[in-house]
């Protein structure tokens, strides 16, 4: 229903009475309410919604039609040996980064080609190990996460996987979902510089974010993963870290942090970070009660090969505990559900539209922020 319509029934003449006897009081008091419910989205506003988050419901009713599915739950073995690969990898081609000059060409280009698709590799099996899908036990997975870190130069695993779980349990919700990005942000990096400078540098957002949004516990964990990170470091600048004559050479290490930080940066594959749960078509007015916006999308491209089909972003989030190697198999038997579904087969597409697309902005999230479900509460 749009906004004209609603005025032109509000607007009904005093007395008539229709609609199966529905007297002109008890319609305009109908239309009223379906006003206060009408959406209309300012520039500088997020995407609210009274509608619970889409994928508990969709689950219950995949599994309704195709009960076979909750089979494809389960570990991965196959993860931690792909992992193994990985990391010698990416300290072999650092080890050749030994004399090399910041400004090389050969420098940048396999930080880049290498080095990022790489780290993006290890970002997302650290997120299959937050989920427990490599093991049987989640301890093992939470350290292997640490082993699976040691190439990115930083310690995270242990505490991207408490983060994580809480963008699962409330999506949407900015007080627990650290993914959102904070008002502060969408206020300051919405043009297209902004929008720029925030898909550069979308590692420091998700590193600073949430240690502002909420508090999460230290445990050993925690510690181990830095004291591990810490001691990896330093035992490789010791080792790697010297050219011939036994001068000190950081270039194998930066290469290492470079890496990192082009994996969350303008890379192909980092088009993901946007591409998982920014709305891109955002529409201008809509039902606060009865439009259920579409808040997570998924990426069929090839490029899914290197990161563990982590564009099946719709599917995982469906079922979590399904691991890479069988989500695929999960949208094949479930095909009805996830075709309609808005998708995208570009990364490198949607960090253009993301950026120069004047419609969309860092607002374009979905919100449940001070919201009770069909309450007509704390109606934003």
């Amino acid at each position: 229903m749009t906004m004209s319509e609603v005025k032109v029934q509000a607007s009904g003449t005093a007395g008539h009475s229709s609609d199966g006897g529905l007297s002109n009081k008890s319609r305009v008091k109908e239309t009223s309410e379906d006003v206060e419910n009408i959406k209309i989205r300012r520039e500088n506003e997020f995407l609210f919604t009274y509608q619970e988050e889409p994928h508990r419901s969709r689950r219950m009713e995949i599994i309704k039609a195709h009960p076979e599915v909750t089979k494809l739950v389960g570990h991965e073995p196959l993860t931690k040996w792909i992992v193994v690969g990985v990391v010698a990898l990416q300290f072999s081609t650092a080890w050749f980064m030994r004399g090399a000059s910041f400004s090389s060409w050969y420098f940048w280009a396999a930080a880049y080609f290498i080095g990022a698709t790489c780290n993006s590799n290890i970002f997302l099996a650290i997120h299959e190990l937050s989920h427990n899908l490599a093991f049987k036990k989640p301890l093992h997975n939470k350290l292997f996460a640490i082993f699976a870190n040691i190439p990115i130069g930083i310690p995270y695993s242990a505490g991207f996987g408490p983060y994580h779980q809480l963008h699962h349990k409330h999506m949407g919700e900015p007080d627990y979902d650290t993914d959102l990005p904070t008002s502060l942000e969408a206020m300051f990096l919405s043009s297209v510089a902004g929008k720029a400078f925030f898909a550069t540098f979308q590692l420091l957002f998700y590193a600073i974010r949430p240690m502002c949004v909420i508090k999460v516990n230290m445990t050993w964990v925690h510690y181990l993963n830095i004291a591990v990170q810490l001691a990896v470091d330093a035992l490789f600048i010791k080792l790697v870290c010297h050219d011939s004559s036994g001068s000190l050479d950081l270039m194998p290490f930066y290469y290492l942090l470079l890496s990192a930080f082009l994996a969350g940066s303008l890379h192909p594959i980092a088009g993901h970070f946007i591409a998982e749960h920014y709305v891109l078509d955002a529409p201008k007015e809509y039902d606060l009660k009865k439009t259920a916006l579409p808040e997570t999308y998924s990426y069929y491209g090839w490029l899914n090969v290197f990161v563990y089909n982590a564009g099946y972003h719709n599917e995982h989030h469906d079922f979590p505990y399904i691991p890479w190697s069988r989500i695929k198999t999960l949208h094949t038997i479930a095909s009805e559900f996830y075709d309609p579904l808005p998708s995208y087969t570009s990364w490198i597409y949607v960090i253009y539209r993301f950026v120069f697309d004047e419609n969309v902005s860092l607002w374009c999230r979905v919100k449940r922020s001070n919201i009770k479900a069909n309450k007509g509460d704390d109606q934003p």
